[in-house]
């Protein structure tokens, strides 16, 4: 298969890019490394199983190299959901202009099928959790969370419209190796400043679902294959949830320190458009034969001891 992805030298998309070539792939990255590095690519690029186009999708001259591709992994994005509360007009042109020019390359050179990078953003502060795929009515909080939401839609609607197949994933908390943000990266870095103590946004009691990055490629590759229809959407997480306190617990642990004062900023949620509690039904998931293989604790551990390898 000659798979392309966006965003490929970023977290998500160079774990993907990993899988691609592990199962014989031909890749094309489409980056413009404004979070990604090609350091996460090293081996693939130098190896030739990869190559690279340094580019912005909102840019021109790119569009041709998708010609030919069976499929498109369009993981590029600005995940910042606190930044979409200052700056949202460029949370929109990075994500759903983004992936408008994506949608219309792939339609003037006749790509067949797209996979996207959605988030479990997108429902809001659902009243039923775990949370379904159906639930209805979706209310997003953030202004991430609505351009996600809106690529759905238009990912959708060119599917039906010009006979693509499309297949939409909406993940949890994503961790693991090679990822330059989130809570846990803010933490270890936080105690490396300050081993004495640990300022928490919220009041700790935040409680949400979290899972690996290679398991969460392994989701993605397995509903890819196994989806029907021109439409398909999946929830990708674990089965359960932590609070925040008790990955500031962990991370203290993990990095041998004791003694380390928690200060808390107060509230129920971190910042705006943060959603204090979130976990995902992934029964949709299950029924096609997938479970994720580890829990949000194992899965939090094990980005811990990554990043602490690391820094």
């Amino acid at each position: 298969m000659f798979a392309v992805v966006t965003g490929g030298a970023g977290f998500i998309g160079s774990h993907l890019c990993d899988a691609l070539v592990k199962r014989g792939d031909r890749v094309l990255v489409i980056d413009n490394m404004s979070a990604g590095t090609g350091d996460n690519l090293r081996e693939h690029l130098e190896s030739g199983k990869v190559s690279l186009i340094k580019a912005d999708l909102l840019d021109d001259d790119w569009q041709e190299a998708l010609k030919g591709a069976d499929r498109v992994y369009h993981i590029a994005a600005d995940p910042d959901v606190r930044g979409s509360a200052i700056a949202p007009a460029g949370v929109f042109e990075n994500n759903v202009r983004a992936t408008e020019r994506v949608l219309e390359a792939m339609r003037i050179q006749g790509i067949p099928e797209i996979v996207f990078t959605s988030t479990s953003t997108v429902y809001g502060e659902a009243e039923v959790i775990p949370t379904p795929e159906n639930y209805s009515p979706m209310i997003p909080i953030s202004v991430y969370a609505a351009t996600k939401l809106a690529c759905e839609a238009m990912i959708s609607a060119y599917a039906a419209t010009f006979g693509m197949k499309a297949c939409v994933f909406r993940f949890a908390n994503i961790i693991g190796p090679r990822s330059g943000h989130g809570v846990i990266w803010d933490f270890v870095h936080k105690l490396k400043e300050n081993p004495e103590e640990l300022e928490i946004l919220g009041d700790g009691s935040q409680m949400k679902s979290y899972l690996s990055v290679e398991a969460c490629v392994e989701a993605v590759l397995f509903a890819a294959e196994h989806s029907e229809g021109t439409f398909s959407f999946f929830n990708v997480g674990s089965e359960d949830w932590i609070n925040v306190t008790a990955i500031g617990e962990i991370i203290v642990s993990e990095m041998g320190l004791t003694d380390v004062k928690f200060r808390y900023t107060g509230g129920d949620r971190g910042w705006v458009g943060d959603v204090p509690k979130m976990q995902l039904s992934v029964d949709k998931l299950k029924s096609h034969g997938w479970k994720p293989p580890v829990g949000s604790e194992e899965s939090v551990r094990e980005a811990v001891r990554a990043l602490l390898a690391v820094v």
